[in-house]
């Protein structure tokens, strides 16, 4: 296993406090929110400035909104990038993002194990458009550089959904840049806290603000970062003609639980090792997946460790028993907030094969993902302890 020093040394600095640079006319010490749609201009000269772009003022909520706008300098600030863009959801900024460098008979190239939602668009989407995925097995990094050259973009994940392998990203980075290949990565796993790509060479980063960000399983939001010329393709390519902004009310949501991630993301860190390790030496467990546990390169690009991970257990488990059982850990397809939460890929490999990403990349129907929320590690094991024992039993009829 690969250990981490004390978090203690880990954390980089936080951005100032939210209230202290939002230039609210009143010092409020929380942003207020502005929930209008539109904004008024005293005179006609104001509305021109704003149209010919010498003014920033905004217009229109669907365009730009004081209280988005902060959080998008927020995440920008945290992940060193030169601006951001809000969405309403993570998939938005994904489709947003890839959509705006694209073009039909285009290639990009991305992993094996992507987000499920991210998969069925690559299928469903991009394909209409006559543009080629390659799936590539994300942990062999010779074989991810080979496949760059000629694409237009490489989607990372690191690390990737259900199975959780990571990629050597600042050697795929350099590559692409050799080739003048745009690089994009999920980071919501990781956050700013625990990884940062563009230090890495990477182009583009995108966040699920609905997980580790909001942290409270009440947001739905999205968000990318970047150079400030990369932004402003996104703005002018897609943006505006999608729809998918985000509200002021839900950004305000995830600024202020952004001043809680250090703490959180401590707990999730540690209850996360100590329910994985625990998990790992179990007679019904097979395999634990979580990045401490692998010394792939990716590894070293890792600051800590988000709280979920996946887990296979062995044929002596009744699944469906075993989950059922779970009492303190309920059953839900999310993570990042403060509940713990199990999603067994038996139960998702029900879905359509054409569109299904466990079964395209054989994910094992033994596998379970596991977020550990704010729960204490102990409380966890005891629940995950005796499901396994309710699970062991033989059924009686």
């Amino acid at each position: 296993m690969n250990e981490r020093p004390s978090l203690d040394r880990l954390y980089p600095p936080m951005p100032a406090a939210i209230g202290a640079d939002h230039r609210d006319p009143f010092a409020a010490a929380v942003p207020p929110i502005y929930q209008t749609s539109l904004f008024l201009f005293d005179s006609y000269a104001e509305l021109e400035d704003v149209f010919a772009g010498r003014s920033a003022k905004p217009i229109y909520s669907r365009g730009d909104n004081p209280t988005v706008r902060l959080l998008e300098q927020k995440i920008a600030e945290m992940e060193g990038a030169e601006a951001a863009r809000a969405f309403s959801s993570g998939m938005g900024a994904i489709a947003a993002t890839v959509l705006a460098f694209v073009r039909p008979g285009d290639r990009i190239v991305t992993v094996r194990h992507v987000y499920s939602d991210a998969f069925r668009f690559f299928e469903k989407v991009l394909k209409r458009f006559g543009i080629l995925v390659d799936y590539i097995d994300g942990t062999d990094t010779e074989r991810m550089i080979a496949a760059i050259p000629g694409a237009r973009l490489v989607y990372l994940e690191s690390p990737t959904s259900m199975v959780f392998r990571l990629q050597n990203l600042p050697a795929i980075a350099q590559a692409a840049r050799e080739h003048d290949v745009l690089t994009i990565v999920d980071n919501s796993w990781a956050t700013p806290l625990f990884q940062r790509p563009l230090d890495l060479g990477i182009d583009i980063v995108i966040h699920a603000a609905s997980k580790y960000l909001g942290g409270q399983s009440d947001t739905v939001a999205g968000l990318v970062a970047g150079s400030r010329d990369h932004i402003a393709t996104i703005n002018r390519e897609i943006y505006p003609y999608t729809g998918a902004k985000l509200s002021p009310f839900e950004a305000w949501l995830v600024l202020r639980n952004i001043e809680t991630l250090p703490l959180r993301m401590q707990h999730h860190h540690e209850a996360g090792l100590e329910v994985a390790r625990w998990l790992a030496a179990q007679d019904q467990v097979d395999r634990v997946m979580h990045p401490a546990f692998t010394d792939h390169p990716g590894a070293r690009t890792l600051r800590g460790y988000g709280g979920i991970f996946s887990f296979e257990v062995s044929k002596a488990v009744d699944i469906v028993a075993f989950v059922d059982a779970l009492r303190l850990i309920r059953i839900g397809v999310s993570w990042g907030g403060p509940e713990s939460l199990v999603v067994p890929a038996k139960a998702a490999l029900s879905i359509s094969p054409e569109t299904n990403v466990f079964a395209r990349f054989n994910v094992s129907d033994r596998t379970i993902r596991l977020n550990v929320g704010l729960n204490k590690a102990k409380d966890l094991i005891a629940d995950l302890n005796q499901a396994f024992v309710a699970a062991s039993r033989p059924l009686h009829r």
